[in-house]
């Protein structure tokens, strides 16, 4: 037997980065877990060992495949929709358009809005003076009245087909946005035509449903029209600083829009225009780009479980998620390209942010995660966020901003929100996590975490007691300040500075500040807690109903505190309970965060139970009729974060430990994923039938240490691609280590070998589809 390769002591601790210890142990860097642990073979199951090459049956490798499954995914309306929040959604991460009723008339909108087009004016603040702005609406104008409509909006295709019908006759209509081009074709019949009309809007904050403008705004210049001699119409709209133009065109029964916006250009924005509508040519040619993309994107994993309306939310989410962002463009706002009117037409950083992009993950989509670029790109606007005595070392970003994190973020002491982008860069750490991406962690997370961290370490002060505290900080949105240890930036501090301690020794810099971060690891004051659990901070206990469960992150989701410490089992259950025991301010995502909380502990029917809460339209703020979520204005990060919970009840990679179904509820006895993407840059393909695991395939990207928490029982297989038995290590608590090499996969199963098979499972009940069916 071959000994444990070289590289692995090193490696094996880039496997657990940012996991946690407890107790005095905490303040200590993570061990090399089992790492002189005597190497075992777990023994092969009695069908020879094994030793035949295997593979896996994947069925949805065809078109056919995927189009009967997606189509029993998609939205269906009978009904016109109404309301922004029933209607078909559609988006290329830049431009999006949401098609219902105009309101009070007998015309059908699409809404014009683009990701890119924001105010200018930063003295005005991030509600007003660097806002999302509206660009304007389309309406088609039937000649009779709408008398019904029969919809369907593919996934597949991400394209919204059906008809009107009037008591004029019928249209019969396609729409898609594809190269930031609205196209929809419409055709008559009867006494039908299709009459289109281009409303802009007025460039001026959503906001304005809320409060009065700021002292001092000013309105942006009225927008002017002009025609081009092909017969292009276009919207040009001047702002301080930049220009949207909208450019649109009718061919026949066709209809193609763009918009452009340009900063600090005032004028680029109408060729921009322009040229992307010269590019579509037609519906057809740029239908079939489109379809091509869409296509693709969806073969990149799997998922497929008995509950058919969440499964069918499942698969909007990310169809919703890949409509509203992209990496190389803007982050999403708190409405994804879709604006709307709203208080929050802008980023949102203490939650929001953060809960959009993580189901990007698992569902192997890192191409979507904008947010990891944004603040790449963005690096010196974080140095100017923080006070000037501190930008020589120190970043950060307040509570909202641009798409440029343009926002500045108080002082400790003052009862500022200060953890943002620490919280943020959790997010980026992910990425690079889950694709092992050296660039990314050198580039983006070192630098920037090391800068967040400093601020911190700027106001750190030793006490009476010997332990370093925080002068008074914001627990994100509770309305009650700590004097000082605020839990929710405690967590983060203990966070960043294990992780910066790991990251280091991995890009192998020895940075001077490292004394320091093991200083901080070793002295920061332990987490204020009393009878009911973590507190919001010293002397602040968690005393009345919150939406946010910031003061629980260091449970969720950083995992510093987590299920496999025993001893903090009881604390981790008090602190979920009494946070959901005070009720009255929860939303949609104080559900879906309590949902992953109980995946973690491995209670999958108390999680599901939290989950469907979201889906119960009694509760004040549920899950709305095309899958999108409102409170005073739209908000799109809970239903994606639902999506999270899902993945977090059938797969989670935290700890350095890959854990396969671990919370799964008890009435879903079948489960089939599919490359699902793990940390260590794992893809993990299992299946679950009459309720227990058949087999678990793992590919590595890679080539990171692998431990699996397996979950089956009895004497095990585990084999390489070429049928050979691969290394192992039993360490215990059903978890066992893997030798598997960059590129190569393993099988895991116990007894004889399963059908290696992945396909969709029976649904149960199906209920009524997403949207107005």
């Amino acid at each position: 037997m071959t000994s444990q390769p070289e590289h692995h002591s090193k490696v094996a601790r880039r496997a657990v980065l940012g996991t946690a210890l407890s107790g005095a142990a905490a303040a200590a860097l993570p061990a090399t877990a089992h790492a002189e642990e005597p190497e075992r073979t777990v023994p092969s199951a009695a069908d020879g060992g094994g030793r035949r090459p295997w593979r896996l049956r994947d069925t949805m490798t065809t078109d056919g495949a995927w189009v009967t499954f997606l189509r029993g995914q998609d939205l269906l309306w009978t009904r016109l929709p109404t309301r922004w929040y029933e209607g078909p959604f559609l988006g290329d991460g830049l431009l999006g358009s949401m098609i219902y009723r105009e309101p009070e008339a007998n015309r059908i909108r699409f809404t014009v809005q683009h990701g890119r087009v924001q105010d200018h004016r930063p003295e005005f603040g991030s509600g007003w003076g660097t806002c999302r702005l509206p660009v304007g609406h389309l309406t088609l104008d039937p000649v009779g009245t709408i008398t019904a409509v029969d919809w369907r909006l593919s996934l597949w295709n991400a394209e919204l087909t059906g008809t009107v019908t009037t008591t004029a006759g019928t249209l019969t209509l396609a729409a898609l946005v594809h190269d930031e081009v609205l196209a929809v074709r419409v055709r008559a019949s009867g006494g039908e035509r299709a009459v289109w009309t281009f409303h802009p809007e007025e460039a001026i904050s959503p906001r304005k449903i809320q409060e009065a403008p700021p002292a001092g705004y000013t309105p942006n210049p009225p927008w002017t029209t002009r025609t081009a001699a092909d017969g292009t119409e276009q919207v040009l709209q001047p702002l301080t600083g930049g220009q949207t133009a909208t450019a649109h065109r009718r061919d026949g029964d066709e209809l193609l829009l763009s918009v452009g916006h340009s900063a600090p250009s005032t004028t680029a924005a109408e060729a921009y225009s322009l040229r992307n509508l010269r590019r579509a040519t037609s519906y057809g040619a740029l239908r079939r780009r489109h379809t091509r993309w869409w296509h693709a994107f969806y073969k990149k994993s799997f998922v497929s479980f008995p509950d058919q309306r969440l499964q069918s939310f499942h698969w909007i989410q990310l169809y919703k998620v890949a409509s509203a962002s992209r990496a190389d463009g803007p982050v999403m706002a708190t409405c994804g390209p879709w604006l709307e009117p709203t208080p929050w037409p802008a980023v949102w950083w203490n939650l929001n942010i953060q809960l959009e992009y993580w189901l990007v993950h698992g569902s192997n989509h890192l191409e979507l995660d904008a947010l990891a670029t944004t603040l790449r790109r963005h690096q010196e606007q974080l140095v100017a966020n923080v006070p000037a005595a501190y930008r020589a070392d120190s970043s950060g970003v307040g509570r909202s901003s641009d798409m440029f994190a343009n926002r500045e973020v108080g002082r400790p002491g003052s009862g500022s929100e200060v953890g943002n982008l620490t919280w943020a860069l959790h997010n980026v750490w992910l990425s690079y996590r889950h694709s092992m991406d050296t660039a990314l962690l050198r580039d983006t997370v070192f630098p920037l975490l090391r800068r967040a961290v400093a601020y911190y370490l700027h106001f750190l002060t030793p006490g009476s007691d010997g332990k370093l505290h925080l002068p008074s900080t914001l627990s994100p949105e509770y309305p009650v300040v700590p004097p000082q240890d605020t839990t929710y930036d405690l967590a983060l501090i203990r966070w960043a500075c294990r992780t910066l301690i790991e990251s280091a020794e991995l890009l192998g810099i020895d940075d001077e500040s490292a004394p320091r971060w093991h200083e901080v690891l070793a002295r920061l004051t332990p987490y204020p807690v009393d009878g009911n659990g973590y507190m919001i901070g010293a002397n602040t206990p968690y005393a009345q109903s919150h939406r946010h469960y910031s003061h629980l992150l260091m449970v969720y989701p950083l995992y510093l505190v987590n299920w496999d410490q025993p001893e903090n089992r009881d604390l981790i259950t008090r602190s979920i309970e009494h946070w959901h025991a005070l009720t009255g301010a929860h939303r949609g995502y104080s559900y879906t965060g309590a949902a992953s909380m109980y995946a973690m502990t491995g209670d999958g029917d108390t999680a599901i139970a939290y989950l469907r809460k979201f889906f119960d339209t009694s509760t004040r703020y549920p899950c709305q009729a095309n899958t999108h979520y409102t409170e005073a204005g739209p908000v799109i990060e809970t239903p994606l974060s639902a999506s999270q919970s899902l993945h977090d009840m059938f797969c989670q990679s935290w700890g350095g430990v890959i854990r396969v179904f671990p919370a799964v509820p008890s009435a879903w006895a079948d489960l089939t994923l599919h490359d699902f993407r793990t940390q260590g840059a794992f893809l993990v393909s299992a299946v679950r039938a009459a309720g227990k695991t058949r087999f678990i395939r793992i590919r590595s990207l890679a080539g990171e240490p692998l431990k699996l928490k397996h979950g089956l029982g009895g004497r095990l297989t585990v084999l390489l691609d070429d049928g050979r038995p691969a290394r192992t290590r039993d360490l215990g608590d059903g978890v066992l280590s893997i030798d598997l090499p960059k590129g190569r996969e393993v099988l895991v199963h116990s007894g004889s070998r399963p059908d290696l098979v992945i396909a969709p499972v029976t649904a149960g009940d199906p209920g009524p589809a997403w949207g107005l069916p």
